[in-house]
């Protein structure tokens, strides 16, 4: 208990600082963008999260799995997944970057029915590298579960990406928006590279040598999954907004993306929670009734703590709305309640989900990823031409309600779901 509650508590901290500096942040973007803006923006971060979700793809949950897993071993026993993280990702990023640099054009005219923003995907294509790095150094600072150090961390580069973030946009508007959007990443990445320079661990050798395939391979399958996630997750919801912009309209758009992005910043502190805490203490457990138990001893913190952020959201939405926003966005109040409520099944369904990625159910997982973010789009698109723009977080709600389902099911009732995968 003691654990969680320290991983918790340093979690808030670092959320509560994430949450003042997105007030800033979503303050100058609605001023000097307005709901068209923050339309836009919401388009290209979609992009940016399936692109880091691809180059992070080697260094991200599997990484944590096996560096919580060996770690109790000794830091020689780790050292063959970062060698084989880093080498999957080196092969991902040059892949990716040459799909950039030939197609940018087709990227931008798709998401903003515009090719003179070509400039922008190249600049986010040469901002990568970056980002993988700080992915591969906070998933060693997980797994080998030192929070103090992961928070120290999240604080400096929170910090130095909002100053910049507030600069760009508030000299340069929506350009200055895109452009620190596409950077964002990279500055975290390359800030955790200086701060953890002197960790013990932090040695050239620990991240490039020979590799034996079992190590390759192992991570094959974590990576199949992140990319999975990192396509069908941001994509859906490309999707979804380009249904919501035919059918209500890019301002519309804004309003649905205003409350999505409020959802986005309280949820943080538990999505932090659980890849610090809850992923790698699964990782740790061998028999199907400690997973169980486990499951269930965190749903006991994350259920109380959602549910009473949500309803504080929905009670208080009107003076969040001032606050983060403009008068423009005053329509965006008859949004939250469906999203809200889609938010606690949401995290629910985070939680009984989780042991398919600590297990490596890597077929489950890669259906119910494509599938649910089929269905959401589907259950969108009838909801929306319903009810317009408040369909979108109907589609939402029953979406995850009937995910949640599923995975309940699985959970007590299936006897392969809790058993793990042999990596050898």
């Amino acid at each position: 208990m003691r654990r969680i509650l320290t991983v918790t508590g340093f979690s808030a901290m670092l959320t509560v600082l994430r949450m003042l500096l997105a007030i800033i942040i979503a303050k100058a973007i609605a001023v000097y963008t307005g709901p068209t803006g923050l339309a836009m923006l919401g388009q290209f971060q979609n992009v940016i999260t399936s692109l880091n979700g691809l180059v992070n793809a080697s260094s991200s949950n599997g990484v944590i799995k096996f560096t919580a897993e060996y770690s109790a071993e000794g830091i020689i026993n780790c050292t063959p997944w970062w060698k084989a993280s880093v080498k999957w990702s080196l092969g991902i990023f040059f892949l990716i970057f040459s799909l950039l640099l030939f197609f940018a054009g087709d990227f931008s005219y798709w998401l903003f029915n515009d090719l003179s923003y070509s400039w922008l995907i190249i600049i986010t294509g040469c901002s990568l590298p970056f980002v993988t790095i700080g992915t591969l150094i906070t998933s060693i600072l997980n797994g080998r579960q030192q929070y103090r150090e992961y928070i120290k961390a999240g604080v400096l580069s929170t910090l130095i990406t909002a100053t910049i973030m507030i600069y760009m946009i508030v000299a340069h508007g929506l350009k200055g928006a895109l452009i620190a959007a596409a950077i964002q990443n990279a500055i975290v990445g390359a800030v955790i590279l200086v701060f953890c320079f002197k960790q013990s661990w932090f040695k050239f050798g620990n991240f490039f040598g020979r590799v034996e395939i079992k190590h390759i391979l192992g991570l094959g399958g974590f990576i199949l999954m992140a990319v999975t996630s990192a396509l069908t997750v941001p994509i859906s919801f490309i999707f979804v907004r380009n249904i919501i912009i035919e059918n209500a309209g890019w301002g519309s758009a804004g309003e649905w993306q205003a409350v999505w992005r409020i959802s986005e910043t309280y949820l943080a502190v538990i999505t932090i929670a659980l890849s610090s805490y809850y992923l790698p203490r699964l990782s740790e457990l061998k028999l199907p009734a400690e997973i169980q138990s486990e499951m269930l001893f965190t749903l006991k913190f994350v259920v109380p703590f959602s549910i009473l952020a949500a309803l504080g959201i929905f009670v208080f939405r009107d003076f969040i709305i001032a606050i983060l926003f403009t008068p423009e966005f005053r329509a965006a109040r008859d949004l939250f309640l469906l999203q809200l409520c889609g938010d606690v099944i949401k995290v629910v369904s985070w939680v009984v989900a989780y042991p398919m990625i600590s297990g490596g159910k890597i077929k489950l997982y890669v259906f119910s990823e494509i599938f649910f973010s089929l269905t959401f789009v589907l259950l969108t698109s009838f909801f929306v031409e319903k009810m317009g723009v408040q369909g979108a977080n109907l589609a939402f709600l029953v979406n995850y309600l009937i995910y949640l389902i599923v995975m309940l099911y699985l959970f007590f009732y299936s006897k392969g779901f809790l058993s793990k995968a042999n990596y050898g």
